[in-house]
């Protein structure tokens, strides 16, 4: 069973961002943030799910929520869904900030956010945004008629306004969270990826145990990428339910903005992650886009994983028969594990989890340079390089210079002279000895001078 554990638990403060749509909130987000996370676009409603960054003002941490756009008169299934996730950040954060548009006057909705953050019982700042200029601080100030006591203009876009706003909100913060827990260890970070309605965010909330991530049978209902930090068996993950990567002909023109910025976040997801879940329909088969998303993620030394979704649908023949369909169209990373889920019963997840923390330890892993050399020794009496133009390069040691990902170096006489087969050679008999299930293997070859192990032990000496 897992469990989700509070964006604050780790200590820091939540600070939630609500309004109604299009007043500005992911802009002022990452403006908070101090870097760009949040989807913007002038189109209401861009940003659908909430989701957590940790930022700092003033040199107080804390853990920044954002939210969709807040709409009580909208009867829309998924503006309905988004109302949810506005009040379940109200609840669990510590301080909200409500923004409101200083362009235009006070609506329906402002009035019934206003009524229901008086209800909360939290401390509350409230901000005018879009007051590019002090000449709009008078449209600002329109929030006063609601009965506020302070309202603060600022402008997300040029920064006006951000200094007073982030002084407020370290103002109103506890000094540390009842529910706080250390999770200074390293927590595996997790990217579930797939193309649009293979079922990540049912998998995500399968997982989580709650409604975090909105759920609808349109695809492309999550844009954003979005952290979710879980604990199960005693052990924490993050996960990261991102959009869908789609055929580069289904991106409509109207869409085009918003769906290329949804495929940049999934890859920077991917590039902060330990181990990425290309999740498919078992049904439908891994497809080529799915194969380019696990490619994207192989080229960036991920951890990788295949998660064949609805299960509950197969027979055991066609789940055998789903699983050697998934390997032929990823002929190019056969070390991939391939594992079957079932979002909608749970069933699968126990083996999802032990897969994770498989591949999560091999992409961490370092191997001490003595075992590493003596089985470099072992490969070379087996096998030794070819020769190439009449001469067989020699190979001298192997290091292991990085982990996550795993890089080696070969130390050679002549590195351009090692045939690629001897390289791939050299790479599967690293995985057979070591495992590295599921992790891309590089090794470069590098060339070794003739003296250079005296000047550095001269400079050593220094």
């Amino acid at each position: 069973m897992s469990r989700v554990l509070p964006a604050g638990s780790h200590g820091l403060p939540l600070v939630a961002v609500v309004g109604r749509p299009n007043v500005g909130k992911s802009t002022l987000f990452n403006r908070l943030a101090r870097r760009r996370l949040a989807i913007v676009h002038d189109e209401p409603g861009v940003t659908r799910d909430r989701h957590y960054v940790d930022t700092s003002a003033f040199g107080r941490d804390y853990v920044l929520i954002d939210t969709g756009g807040f709409d009580p008169d909208d009867e829309d299934p998924m503006k309905s869904g988004i109302a949810r996730h506005v009040k379940a950040a109200i609840e669990e954060a510590d301080v909200v900030v409500f923004i409101s548009d200083a362009a235009v006057p006070l609506t329906s909705a402002d009035r019934v956010a206003v009524k229901l953050l008086r209800k909360a019982n939290k401390p509350v700042i409230y901000a005018a945004n879009k007051a590019d200029s002090p000449k709009l601080d008078a449209d600002a100030f329109e929030v006063y008629r609601l009965g506020v006591e302070k309202v603060i203009p600022i402008s997300a876009l040029h920064g006006r306004g951000i200094g007073d706003l982030e002084a407020a909100i370290v103002a109103a913060m506890p000094v540390k969270r009842e529910d706080a827990t250390d999770t200074a260890e390293r927590v595996p970070r997790i990217t579930i990826a797939g193309r649009p309605n293979a079922g990540k965010s049912s998998l995500t909330n399968r997982i989580l145990g709650e409604d975090r991530m909105l759920v609808d049978a349109r695809p492309g209902t999550t844009r954003d990428a979005i952290d979710a930090l879980v604990e199960r068996a005693g052990k924490k993950y993050i996960f990261v339910d991102t959009a869908g990567v789609r055929r580069k002909g289904k991106v409509t023109k109207a869409s085009d903005m918003i769906e290329s910025a949804s495929v940049g976040a999934t890859i920077g997801a991917m590039e902060r992650s330990s181990v990425v879940v290309l999740l498919a329909d078992a049904k439908e088969g891994v497809a080529e886009q799915d194969a380019k998303i696990l490619g994207l993620a192989n080229d960036r030394g991920r951890g990788m994983i295949i998660a064949l979704n609805k299960i509950d649908l197969l027979s055991k023949s066609e789940t055998a028969k789903s699983e050697e369909a998934a390997r032929d169209k990823i002929s190019f990373a056969p070390f991939v594990p391939v594992v079957h889920v079932s979002a909608k019963t749970g069933r699968g997840l126990p083996n999802l989890f032990e897969t994770i923390e498989r591949v999560s330890t091999a992409f961490h892993t370092r191997v001490p340079t003595g075992e590493l050399n003596r089985f470099f020794e072992s490969v070379l009496q087996t096998r030794p390089p070819p020769t190439s133009g009449g001469r067989a390069p020699r190979l001298y040691y192997i290091t292991q210079a990085e982990t996550s990902p795993p890089l080696f170096v070969v130390m050679s006489s002549s590195p351009e002279s090692v045939h690629f087969s001897y390289q791939r050679f050299v790479v599967n008999q690293l995985r057979k000895h070591f495992g590295f299930e599921g992790v891309p293997i590089r090794v470069v070859y590098r060339e070794k001078r003739r003296g250079k192990k005296k000047e550095e032990a001269e400079g050593d000496e220094d």
